[in-house]
């Protein structure tokens, strides 16, 4: 559900991106503002992007091989992270330098009503797309926060489209406040500054998603409530009896690695202690569905000498 839920909000966000860019250029065009055509790049930046975790999905569909035995599904990761690259260098430094050069070098806009026109329609089609990735998201959110939800989340592609989709809708605000006011001061250099703006918002999200995607990347390992769950689903109290040593790691969005070192309890016949490590693994994977790939090591607890 959620791999299928992260594909529709990258579908939307697609769809929408690519029609507000084209709108954008052709305003940015009409119009000579700064803030338009800092926007048509930010959206570039975003229909790209949209492009690129649909191949990351794709390419972490690849079977496993001898040269990558876990498989492919870290390149979900991957692409992730060059999203977040593509975003700063296309959108965030773009926006700065054309900002800063509107405010030393202000031009006048025409026909700025086409650009408030366009503005309009981006912020109804980026506001469906944003709807679509909060909707979809939910399921992994639960109860808490949004921003707990990106910080948090083991799944790349619906951060990276809630935060691409917000800033999208902060920086219309932006070039909507820039051509604004140009319109009612007669200052053109409100334009570049509301390029400015939407450069520095850009940079911020950038950043964000280049940490956060970087940490997937290297290897994270279950949340905290997935693994209050594999431990006590480990212990069955008779043949298991407690959790020596408990590492876990995602492969992917939907597998994490667990291996364990358990406690087993003295005296077991060899066929015993292999019946109670398939069911500790059955119990784990019941709780924790994405626990695929897992290791448990049979072992007799030793307390340590005070």
């Amino acid at each position: 559900m959620a791999a299928s839920g992260s594909k529709k909000a990258i579908l939307a966000a697609l769809a929408a991106d690519a029609g507000i860019t084209l709108a954008k250029f052709a305003g940015a065009a009409l119009t000579g503002s700064a803030s338009m055509l800092a926007e048509a790049m930010h959206s570039v930046a975003d229909t790209a992007n949209q492009g690129l975790l649909l191949i990351g999905r794709r390419r972490a569909k690849q079977v496993p091989d001898a040269l990558h035995p876990f498989g492919y599904g870290r390149n979900r990761y991957f692409y992730s992270f060059v999203v977040a690259l593509v975003l700063f260098t296309m959108g965030s430094l773009f926006a700065i330098d054309e900002g800063l050069h509107k405010i030393r070098h202000p031009e006048e806009l025409t026909d700025p009503l086409i650009a408030i026109g366009i503005l309009v329609i981006a912020i109804v089609l980026e506001s469906f797309s944003l709807a679509t990735a909060k909707r979809e998201s939910r399921v992994l959110k639960g109860s808490g926060s949004w921003w707990r939800f990106i910080r948090n989340s083991r799944n790349p592609e619906l951060p990276v489209v809630l935060l691409e989709d917000s800033g999208a809708l902060v920086g219309l605000g932006f070039a909507f406040a820039g051509v604004g006011l140009t319109m009612l001061t007669g200052d053109a250099r409100w334009d570049g500054i509301g390029t400015l703006a939407i450069g520095l918002l850009l940079g911020a999200i950038a950043v964000i998603l280049i940490v956060e995607m970087k940490s997937l990347l290297i290897g994270e390992g279950a949340t905290t409530h997935e693994d209050r769950a594999i431990r006590a689903n480990l212990v069955d109290g008779t043949r298991i009896d407690r959790v020596i040593d408990l590492k876990t790691q995602y492969l992917a969005p939907d597998q994490l690695l667990v291996a364990a070192k358990i406690a087993i309890v003295p005296g077991l016949h060899i066929a015993d202690v292999a019946a109670a490590i398939d069911d500790a693994e059955a119990r784990v994977r019941a709780a924790v569905p994405t626990a695929k790939v897992m290791y448990l090591e049979p072992d007799l607890y030793r307390a340590s000498p005070r």
